[in-house]
């Protein structure tokens, strides 16, 4: 079964940092976009970040730009997402899941608005930002 495994969240004081990890199982990341999304119960699912396997190019939303960082592991087939600084308002369940495009894609940051055809959700892991 194709899906994506989320780990390393937890509890973590306000200006804090934390680093997730999302292991794809079932498939390599060849050819794929990795994204990060985070969800608050009640409201929307939120694009964070992506990573282009191929290229390494990145994207990120403008609430976190400048405190996230996502980066790829090859070799472990692995996608992560350091969080610096973190806020209460980054409290969430985050998400990863991949945008199939093995030759050209849409501009990255496109694929955090809501409608790109990312797929092989894993089960997330959650973020609370609290002192």
């Amino acid at each position: 079964q194709v899906h994506f495994v989320e780990s390393g969240g937890g509890l973590v004081q306000p200006g804090g940092s934390r680093r997730l990890s999302c292991a794809a199982s079932g498939f390599t990341l060849d050819d794929y976009i990795i994204g990060w999304f985070r969800q608050v119960p009640g409201k929307e699912r939120e694009g964070v970040s992506c990573i282009s396997r191929n290229d390494g190019n990145t994207a990120y939303a403008d609430s976190v730009q400048g405190r996230f960082t996502i980066s790829i592991d090859n070799a472990k087939n692995t996608v992560y997402l350091q969080m610096n600084n973190l806020k209460p308002e980054d409290t969430a369940a985050y998400y990863c899941a991949a945008y199939y495009s093995p030759i050209v894609y849409p501009p990255l940051a496109s694929l955090l608005n809501p409608g790109a055809d990312f797929r092989a959700w894993g089960q997330g892991t959650y973020v609370t930002v609290s002192s």
